[in-house]
């Protein structure tokens, strides 16, 4: 009995390690936290929707890769310096979170926009 309860608590120890060392771990901001971010100079500043929602309007100074793009990753790892933070935005907060996940578990130290443009237009208005 007593192994059991020991292998058992081994066994979900060991798991929820691997999960951490796997999973995302990124910083979900409001506008306000997200402009404050963004000021720094160490900050790359990420637009994650695609081109034609980008020539509508963006925030200034962004570089724009497309989430849903197929070589997402590759394209972020030739612009993007892992050593610095990226901070990420899309129209929603939805394409974002999943742009972030992505980056953050390749090793980069993310920050996205809960709102996405559009709360961020609504609050630059």
């Amino acid at each position: 009995m007593k192994k059991t309860l020991f292998a058992s608590f081994c066994l979900l120890l060991s798991s929820l390690f691997s999960c951490q060392q796997k999973g995302s771990d990124f910083e979900t901001l409001d506008v306000k936290q997200f402009a404050q971010i963004i000021a720094r100079p160490d900050v790359q500043l990420v637009d994650v929707r695609t081109p034609a929602e980008h020539a509508e309007g963006h925030i200034k100074g962004s570089i724009l890769i497309d989430v849903n793009d197929s070589l997402f990753s590759e394209k972020a790892d030739s612009l993007l310096d892992k050593q610095r933070p990226v901070a990420l935005y899309c129209r929603s907060g939805r394409r974002s979170k999943k742009a972030a996940t992505l980056l953050s578990r390749k090793g980069y130290k993310v920050y996205e926009l809960g709102t996405g443009y559009l709360g961020w237009e609504k609050a630059h208005q």
